[in-house]
Order: structure tokens, then C-alpha cells, then sequence
């Protein structure tokens, strides 16, 4: 895979991210929530799931504070938002493969609105199962590189027990088994690494590039309109944008 034009959407969703924190700290608040409810109770070390959704939360710069707010009170709270998760599948202009994950407490919404984001970007929802096939769910860890050496972190994510090591101009990509994740995070992070993006993501096996730049702003179109609903919490896809459009 092309770990380059990976690094390169991840980040354009950070930039977007900066610009927009308190819709990003909304989401990931959301997902600790249910990660709370329904991985068992508010102990990380008894609740992977809150755990690894811990882990994504530093990793976007939400504060401790907050952090530690939104598990007291998802803990104590009742069952007023029965949020549930679902996969949406489709296709984006020239058959980009696209998957968008919701939490929602409303799924007609839901299912509308991303059907809407499809249909008026040059894409469209598809059945499940139709694009999850070219996709690996794995665990994802971003290291900047700056001035560390290559064959230090490597040995170190190696040893720790990632699955897979690439390095590219810019940062260091460390992937992993989903079970193996939450161990190799608490073995990196004793070693004193801090991750750009931490969190278990859907990994697309190819990539597809589009034949012009009208089709690219499209695809950039639909990506925005998806991640800036309120119900989506992440959206994966295997379009390998231009060294044009990265530029921009």
C-alpha cells in the first residue's frame, strides 16, 4: 500500500480537525460514551473499548479533563441516548470505495443524510458488503519522525509486536493486529513515543486515483459533507489523491 498518500489524508483530516476541534471533541465524546456503556464500565483496564477510544482521544488533543468528565458522567447517567453504530457503504465519483461509520440515536437521519451526501457528490450508497471486502480493519499508530532513527522505532514497534512498519519522508506508520493494539500503545508510550493518530481504522488493500481534478473535488466534497454530519464519526475510503490536490 501506498503508505505516502495514506499520511497525506490523514493530514488533510487533521488540518480540517484543527480548524474544527469542538465538533471533533463532540464526536470522540460521543464514542467514549458508548465505549463506557457498552465495553463495561468506566475502567480502561477492564474496557478495551474505552481504552483504545482513550488512546484516539489524546491523540486528537482532547484534554485529560474532558477526558476524564465524559467517562464519570456516561458512567452515572441513565439510558436517556441509545446511540447505535452502523456501516454505510458506497461508492464516490469512479467508484472510490468508501465506508462511513455512524453513531446515532436515529437512524432514518442517519441513513438519509448520508444518502443525500452520496447522491449530490457524483457517488452512491451501496448494499453491505458491497466495498468492505478491499479494506483490512487494523490498528494504526502515527510517530512524527523528526529526528528519530528508522531502524530504532522500527525495532521497537517490532519487538512490541506490530504487524507491519513504514516510514516515509514525514512520519512513521506502525500497524498492528485489532487485539494486539491496545498492548503495543502501553509498550510504545513507555518507551516515551507520542502518536499523531492512534486509534483502529478500516485499511484499504488499494488505493485509486481519479482522472481529473473535477472528480477529485468532488470526491473532497463528499468526504467533507460526510465527516462535518454530526452522526458520522469516521469515514474510510481508497482514493489516493494528486500531489495537486494534497497541495492545496
Amino acid at each position: 500500500m501506498s503508505g505516502h498518500s495514506k499520511w497525506n489524508n490523514i493530514k488533510r483530516k487533521k488540518e480540517k480537525t484543527d480548524g474544527a476541534k469542538a465538533k471533533v471533541f463532540t464526536k470522540i465524546g460521543r464514542e467514549l460514551s458508548v465505549a463506557v456503556k457498552e465495553g463495561g464500565g468506566p475502567d480502561p483496564n477492564s474496557n478495551s473499548k474505552l481504552k483504545d477510544c482513550i488512546a484516539k482521544a489524546k491523540a486528537a488533543n482532547v484534554p485529560n479533563d474532558n477526558i476524564e468528565r465524559i467517562i464519570k458522567k456516561a458512567a452515572g447517567e441513565g439510558n436517556e441516548h441509545q446511540f447505535e453504530t452502523i456501516n454505510y457503504e458506497g461508492y464516490g465519483p469512479n467508484g472510490v470505495a468508501v465506508i462511513v461509520e455512524a453513531l446515532t440515536d436515529n437512524r432514518n437521519r442517519t441513513a438519509a443524510d448520508v444518502r443525500h451526501a452520496f447522491d449530490k457528490f457524483g457517488g452512491n450508497l451501496g448494499t453491505t458488503g458491497c466495498v468492505s471486502f478491499l479494506f483490512e480493519k487494523k490498528g494504526l499508530l502515527i510517530i512524527e519522525r523528526e529526528d528519530r532513527d528508522e531502524d530504532h522505532v522500527m525495532e521497537d514497534a517490532l519487538e512490541a509486536g506490530a504487524s507491519d512498519f513504514q516510514a516515509d519522508e514525514d512520519v512513521f506508520e506502525i500497524y498492528t493486529e485489532p487485539e494486539d493494539f491496545s498492548g503495543i500503545l502501553d509498550d510504545l508510550s513507555a518507551k516515551g513515543y507520542e502518536f499523531e493518530t492512534a486509534e483502529i481504522e478500516m485499511i484499504p488493500s488499494t488505493y485509486v486515483k481519479l482522472p481529473d481534478e473535477e472528480a477529485e473535488q468532488k470526491m473532497q466534497k463528499l468526504l467533507d459533507s460526510l465527516e462535518d454530519n454530526d452522526d458520522v464519526q469516521n469515514v474510510w475510503h481508497n482514493w489516493e489523491s494528486s500531489d495537486v490536490s494534497d497541495e492545496e
